[in-house]
């Protein structure tokens, strides 16, 4: 299921931030080639694919031990020790993504309720563009959850604890 998952984030952040980069292009082209043919809501759409892009990234850095921790401590610790508190730490990770999870589900569905939309002209629905919270929560999440099972296990100790465990 990793597998499949990261096959999945990395199409998507691919293809999404590609579309972000050609409207961009686009965009930065027609206003010094031809003016007519630019457009206000070019630039806000590109901001929403690029946080959506990022967001869909986050993922990825937590199965590959990549996302920012602070491992100083963790480093210092006797080899036996710091399986558990890795255990702590991933605990710790787990309960912030679910507040981002719960947290950026209230945002999206008070956007959706009172039926917020930008201010430009293109008046996007902005629950879409708060949507990439809880979802970003929730993919890390899962991601947490498999690196919690190995540590639980013992799929993950001794070195593969600082270094991903193989990239779950």
């Amino acid at each position: 299921m990793n597998r499949v998952l990261t096959l999945v984030e990395h199409e998507l952040v691919g293809v999404v931030a590609t579309v972000a980069m050609l409207l961009a292009t686009y965009q930065l082209l027609s206003r010094y080639l031809y003016p007519p043919a630019s457009t206000h809501w070019i630039d806000e759409v590109v901001i929403y694919l690029i946080i959506w892009a990022s967001c869909l990234s986050f993922s990825g850095l937590v199965a590959g031990n990549a996302h920012v921790r602070a491992d100083l401590v963790l480093r210092m610790l006797p080899q036996r020790l710091q399986r558990r508190v890795e255990m702590v730490n991933t605990l710790a990770a787990l309960a912030l993504c679910g507040l981002l999870v719960w947290f950026g589900g209230r945002i999206v569905f008070d956007a959706w309720d009172i039926g917020e939309t930008s201010i430009s002209e293109l008046q996007f629905p902005m629950w879409v563009y708060y949507l990439a919270l809880p979802v970003a929560g929730g993919l890390m999440a899962l991601r947490y959850l498999a690196r919690l099972a190995g540590l639980v296990s013992g799929r993950i100790g001794g070195q593969d604890v600082l270094d991903g465990g193989g990239h779950l």
